[in-house]
């Protein structure tokens, strides 16, 4: 598991390397003219802003906030059909 303040450390590269290894998306936005996905990595939430092949990364540290970094993706989230 690689904590927070070791991911903060990091060089932009090696946060992507890591997000790219051991992320798990979650769910996509669209903002403006942005794209954003959230992602979990490990205890923490990590957010791309991507256009124009320009992406920036952004993380949440604290993951008792977890229902506020959520909200956004709220509204395009559907649930599967029941049998």
């Amino acid at each position: 598991m690689l904590e927070y303040s070791l991911f903060d450390k990091k060089a932009p590269k090696d946060q992507a390397q890591a997000l790219a290894q051991r992320g798990i998306q979650l769910a996509q936005r669209q903002h403006k003219t942005w794209q954003v996905t959230l992602y979990s990595l490990d205890n923490y939430y990590v957010e791309t802003w991507a256009r124009h092949g320009l992406e920036i990364m952004t993380t949440f540290r604290k993951p008792e906030a977890a229902l506020e970094i959520m909200e956004p993706y709220l509204t395009g989230l559907t649930a599967p059909s029941l049998p």
